[in-house]
């Protein structure tokens, strides 16, 4: 059975650090592109960043361009997000999610990824 589970998350201050990890199981996915979302109360799920199944190409949305790195260690079976510089509007729960193998090139939309994790919570204090 194919696990994502993420960890990291917890309350910061604005300006602050938080570095996400997401754990996969089940299945390797080296040959699957990864990628972050991320929900607020009363929105609806957005996309945050994706990264390329070798780890070579990745994307952000503008809201978090230059504060946020997505990384991939294909060894441990990891996706990890470093957020720096994180601000009130960055509070939400942050969710994982894998693309099916062989889905190689890094998506932003959420219909795009088979797999997803439980999330975890990051709450920024201004």
């Amino acid at each position: 059975q194919v696990q994502l589970v993420e960890s990291g998350g917890g309350l910061v201050q604005a300006g602050g650090s938080l570095r996400l990890s997401c754990a996969a199981s089940g299945r390797t996915f080296i040959s699957s592109a990864m990628g972050w979302f991320r929900q607020a109360p009363g929105k609806e799920r957005e996309f945050v960043a994706t990264i390329s199944s070798s780890g070579s190409s990745t994307y952000y949305a503008d809201s978090v361009k230059g504060r946020f790195t997505i990384s991939k260690n294909n060894a441990k079976n990891t996706v990890y997000l470093q957020m720096n510089s994180l601000k009130p509007e960055d509070t939400a729960v942050y969710y994982c999610a894998a693309r099916g193998e062989g889905h190689t090139i890094s998506a932003v939309t959420t219909r795009l990824y088979d797999y997803w994790g439980l999330g975890t919570q990051v709450t920024v204090s201004s």
